[in-house]
This record gives structure tokens, C-alpha cells and sequence, in this order.
């Protein structure tokens, strides 16, 4: 009856029809984290790191504060240049050749936003340019040369940076769109499939896997969102990896595990999320890189292996692509990880005690056997030993023929 139970385990089952949940991801599948920061009363902390918030900015507004660092230092020096010439009354002698200006050729505002232009960018054309008999002129050049330099690092580095983040670099790490639980070597298995489309590979990559899971403490606390770390190999060195080839990676279900008493209908019926996350370095560039994804319950496929993608061509291995997302059924028990090793070690149990009742059989069988022939020759060997009168004490066993003969 217990044998039939626990081959009972192994049949797959009736198949249910997945179930619609309304579970909001925690992570989005292309790695997009949903969260939103709301209520932030300190906001000057933004300013204390501006060039990550700038950094951080999308696109358009990082463009736009681009031109406008520009623009506005260009007409705030330029509308200083026009004071400087309407106070010294340079406009109003702009036909008199014996009058000496802070600028040449500086006739109006509009004059002064090139000459600004020009001083800031370096441009020098060479028709307006500052005299020597200007010392508030010399001293608003230093100025606008050293604060023009400020400006050209702080906006060029920004953009640098923002052009060269290795968040477009995470679009070619690519993750299986389902999970999969499958045996393993005898045991339940939690297995995703990571790959790489590009040739230039991820260098030092790692891999990590978190449940995403409300849980109420025995206090009755309760913690929405709870995060418990999956084993993918960090014990064994296998969460190291050599990405050129699509790895499925697996987290094996054993005591440590938070699915170590989830059945298939248990599972089924549960409500987490699991976020994997894919680091490494990127071998152009040398920046680390982050690739995200995340399964809910529905994306994981119980009873279900990938289908191999790769193959082996003339002098060389090919990966097909179009395969990476497959899956196909397999065999897989039904019950918790716990049940299948409860019943391995019955089973275990059952052929050790086996064993040595059927060797004890056969000894008996045999000591039975050697009993009788004993028994039978110690008769024949009293009877002979009678009718000659020999001594048969010799070395407890009887005299060769010859020396019966001779007595």
C-alpha cells in the first residue's frame, strides 16, 4: 500500500487551467522596477548630487537642461558685457574714433550676446575684442573663461556618462519567459534559462534569484514584500558564470528552501514572485551592467524541462534563438520536495533491511546444508574407525590409507 502511494506521487496528475491573478509585479519582465518614490519632503537632497540626478534625468529633460546651461550662461555674461559698456558710456560714442571702449565693435546687446558667445566658446573671430583700458573687462573675462570651463566638464561629463550607461547593454541579456520545476538528479529542481545575444560577452557574471512574498511574523507582524534569497549555487561557485552559451540555472528544493513543502496544487494556489538578477561587467567598455527579470505564479511551468537550443555544427557550436522561450513535459511528481525525499528514504530504508534478511536466509540455507554432511561423515568415520582399532587423534582429522595398512 505504501509502495503504491508513493508511485501515486510520480503520476503527473490532472492538469488544472491556470488561474488569473491580479498580483501587481514588483518587477516588471525587461527588468523595470515598479516601484515609485512618493511623498518626498526632503527634496534638496536631489541637489547635494546633482550630476546623478541629471544623470538620472530621461532624455528630453536632460537635453533641455544641456541648452539651457548654455544659453543662460551666454546671456548672463552678455547682459553684464552691455553694462559694462552702457556704464562707461561706450554706446554713446560709438562714432568717435579717439574714444577707447572695453570692446571694440560693441554696439548694442545683441553685440555683446556673441561677444559672450565667442568668449565662452573660445571662437575669437577677431572683430570684437577687449582693450586694455577696460580692468573690470579683464577681470569679467577671468571670470567667464574659468566658470565657461566649469560649464563645458560639468555638461560634457553628464552627457558622457548618460550616452555610456550600460542600461541599453541589459537588452540583449535575455530570460526565459517561464520557469520550469523538473527533477534533477532525483530531485525537484526550480530551473530558468539566461542568455546573451550579443558576441561581446559579460565578464565576471553572476547570477541571483529573490522571493518576492508577504509573510506575517508570529508577533503578527506583517511584512508586505518580503524578500528571501534563492540558492542558484553561491555555496558551490555556480552562481558564477560563463556566459557564452544560453545556462539554465537551478535552484535546487531542499530543506533550505522556501518551496520545500510546496506541492504542485500548493504552488499553484500560492502568490510570489521570483526576481532574478544578472550582473557583470561589459567587456567593451569595462561598466557594470544589470539585467532584471522576474516569474510570477502563472510563469512557472511545473513538470516542464527547456528545450535544448544548442548544436554542434562543422568547427563550431550554433545557438538557436528561436528555441530559447520552449518547453516540453516531462515526468515530475506531484508532491513537495519533502514527500519525494520522505519516500526516497522509506525506499532506502526498505532495501537495506531487504538485503541482509534474504543474505541471512541463504546462510541459514547453507548451515543447514554443511550440518547434514557433517553429521553423516562423523558416522561413517566412527564405524571404520572401530573396525581397525587405529587412533584417529591426529591433528583432528583421519590417517591416510597407508598408514592403516601397515598397522
Amino acid at each position: 500500500m505504501a509502495m503504491a502511494q508513493e508511485n501515486a506521487a510520480f503520476s503527473p496528475g490532472p492538469e488544472e487551467p491556470p488561474r488569473r491573478r491580479g498580483r501587481q509585479r514588483y518587477v516588471e519582465k525587461d527588468g523595470r522596477c515598479n516601484v515609485q518614490q512618493g511623498n518626498v519632503r526632503e527634496t534638496y537632497r536631489y541637489l547635494t548630487d546633482l550630476f546623478t540626478t541629471l544623470v538620472d534625468l530621461q532624455w528630453r529633460l536632460s537635453l533641455l537642461f544641456f541648452v539651457l546651461a548654455y544659453a543662460l550662461t551666454w546671456l548672463f555674461f552678455g547682459a553684464i558685457w552691455w553694462l559694462i559698456a552702457y556704464g562707461r558710456g561706450d554706446l554713446e560714442h560709438l562714432e568717435d574714433t579717439a574714444w577707447t571702449p572695453c570692446v571694440n565693435n560693441l554696439n548694442g546687446f545683441v553685440a555683446a550676446f556673441l561677444f559672450s558667445i565667442e568668449t565662452e566658446t573660445t571662437i575669437g573671430y577677431g572683430h570684437r575684442v577687449i582693450t586694455d583700458q577696460c580692468p573690470e573687462g579683464i577681470v569679467l573675462l577671468l571670470l567667464q573663461a574659468i566658470l565657461g570651463s566649469m560649464v563645458n566638464a560639468f555638461m560634457v561629463g553628464c552627457m558622457f556618462v548618460k550616452i555610456s550607461q550600460p542600461n541599453k547593454r541589459a537588452a540583449t541579456l535575455v530570460f526565459s519567459s517561464h520557469a520550469v520545476v523538473s527533477l534533477r538528479d532525483g530531485r525537484l529542481c526550480l530551473m530558468f534559462r539566461v542568455g546573451d545575444l550579443r558576441s561581446s560577452h559579460i565578464v565576471e557574471a553572476s547570477i541571483r534569484a529573490k522571493l518576492i512574498r508577504s509573510r506575517q511574523t508570529l508577533e503578527g507582524e506583517f511584512i508586505p514584500l518580503h524578500q528571501t534569497d534563492l540558492s542558484v549555487g553561491f555555496d558551490t561557485g555556480d552562481d558564477r558564470l560563463f556566459l557564452v552559451s544560453p545556462l539554465v540555472i537551478s535552484h535546487e528544493i531542499d530543506a533550505a528552501s522556501p518551496f520545500w513543502e510546496a506541492s504542485r496544487r500548493a504552488l499553484e494556489r500560492d502568490d510570489f514572485e521570483i526576481v532574478v538578477i544578472l550582473e557583470g561587467m561589459v567587456e567593451a567598455t569595462g561598466m557594470t551592467c544589470q539585467a532584471r527579470s522576474s516569474y510570477l505564479v502563472d510563469e512557472v511551468l511545473w513538470g516542464h524541462r527547456f528545450t535544448s537550443v544548442l548544436t554542434l555544427e562543422d568547427g563550431f557550436y550554433e545557438v538557436d534563438y528561436a528555441s530559447f522561450h520552449e518547453t516540453f513535459e516531462v515526468p515530475t511528481p506531484s508532491c513537495s520536495a519533502r514527500e519525494l525525499a520522505e519516500a526516497a528514504a522509506r525506499l532506502d530504508a526498505h532495501l537495506y533491511w531487504s538485503i541482509p534478511s534474504r543474505l541471512d536466509e541463504k546462510v541459514e540455507e547453507e548451515g543447514a546444508g554443511e550440518g547434514a554432511g557433517e553429521e553423516a561423515g562423523e558416522e561413517a568415520g566412527e564405524g571404520a574407525g572401530e573396525g581397525a582399532g587405529v587412533d584417529k587423534e591426529q591433528n583432528g582429522c583421519l590417517p591416510p590409507p597407508e598408514s592403516e595398512s601397515k598397522v
